[in-house]
């Protein structure tokens, strides 16, 4: 994609972007740059939000039959949201750099795991509140 004019290394930043310090490649275009950097705070939302969920789950929810439940799959969505909140960063800096060097984008082992811990959560709380 080709920058538009005034975007990238002659922007008036001298090339430097929110990581300039690496000196590698090229600033991308400020639109993808920007776009990279949504993602970031979505993946950040979502920690936030499974970080609530997780003290919710332990502090609002009254105790399941099953001892130890509560706070079992409470502690899961607070780690899983201490992993996503930390991903979030080395992935939006392995995406920038991508950009920088016009190589092809990382993929994300983050999706997977994401994916595979929420459905273990909620298919735990479904049976814990069938079993209530």
């Amino acid at each position: 994609m080709t920058p538009p004019a005034g975007a990238g290394a002659d922007a008036g930043d001298g090339g430097a972007g929110a990581d300039a310090g690496d000196g590698d490649g090229v600033e991308p275009d400020y639109r993808l740059t920007l776009a990279n950097e949504r993602t970031f705070l979505a993946w950040i939302r979502t920690s936030l939000a499974l970080l609530a969920g997780g003290i919710a789950l332990r502090e609002v929810v009254r105790p399941f039959s099953i001892r130890g439940a509560r706070t079992t799959l409470s502690v899961g969505a607070v780690i899983l949201s201490l992993v996503l909140a930390a991903s979030s960063y080395w992935r939006w800096d392995r995406v920038q750099q991508a950009m920088r060097r016009s190589e092809p984008l990382p993929r994300s082992w983050a999706v997977p795991v994401l994916a595979t811990s929420v459905t273990i959560i909620a298919a735990a709380l479904a049976v814990l509140l069938v079993l209530r």
